[in-house]
């Protein structure tokens, strides 16, 4: 178990892809706290499910990640389950489009907020216990942050800041702490629907000719805290090549 007795903060846990990642580095021994927002029995029956497996290996925490002063108290009751923190996992995320001319300031702020601002907060909150353990952070961005989505201004140019955030701060945080991203593409669908003609079209524009899975992230993310130990700055894509074919 490569990552026994390692701590792990996932945000946006409860469900999705930030489930299967806590799957997966629950499986290699980690010791998980899931945070959630509103999705409280989605995290509960997880912690279950997980804990069934090996007891007492996996916390809750709630709380609203646009509330600024919750961000430190957050990393700080993280911390305090098993006295360490090894890794932040910045997975929380709000999606919706926004066209221009339609754009209001609580959505830039939502956006902004959960998607950049947030993940910037609770880092620099987590950097001192994560340069304690040599640790590291993952930075869950999206290929839109290179290349706009339609009608997504906001959310793409808030991923484009992430990704820069991944780089700054690995810049700032080294040598101690390594911090990198990863770049999905078309791995879940919008939870709030997508017909099928438009993921005909997504698909038929990867490489590879189909939709990934949240376990093709869990995977990433278990390589870049366990495997990667000379990499930091740096964002895996993983979208069968999607970005690439224009």
């Amino acid at each position: 178990m490569p990552l026994s007795h390692k701590v792990v903060l996932i945000t946006g846990a409860a469900h999705r892809v930030g489930a299967h990642v806590a799957r997966e580095l629950h499986a290699a021994g980690a010791n998980i706290v899931l945070h959630y927002r509103h999705s409280a029995e989605g995290a509960q029956a997880l912690q279950r499910e997980l804990q069934a497996r090996r007891p007492e290996s996996v916390a809750l925490a709630a709380a609203d990640i646009l509330d600024l002063e919750a961000l430190p108290a957050l990393v700080t009751r993280a911390a305090a389950v098993w006295g360490r923190l090894d890794t932040l996992i910045n997975n929380a995320s709000t999606f919706y489009p926004t066209p221009v001319g339609s754009v209001s300031a609580q959505q830039w702020d939502d956006l902004l907020g959960t998607n950049l601002r947030a993940p910037f907060f609770l880092a620099q909150a987590a950097a001192p216990l994560l340069r304690q353990q040599q640790g590291c952070i993952v930075n869950i961005v999206d290929i839109h942050g290179e290349r706009p989505l339609k009608n997504h201004p906001v959310y793409s140019v808030a991923k484009a800041g992430l990704i820069m955030l991944t780089r700054a701060l690995a810049c700032e945080l080294g040598p101690q702490v390594r911090v990198n991203g990863i770049a999905p593409g078309a791995i879940l669908w919008p939870e709030q629907g997508m017909d099928q003609a438009t993921r005909d079209k997504i698909i038929a524009r990867t490489f590879l000719k189909r939709q990934g899975h949240p376990e093709d992230i869990a995977r990433a993310a278990l390589y870049l805290i366990k495997d990667a130990a000379y990499m930091s700055g740096q964002v895996l894509t993983v979208d069968g090549g999607r970005s690439l074919n224009s």
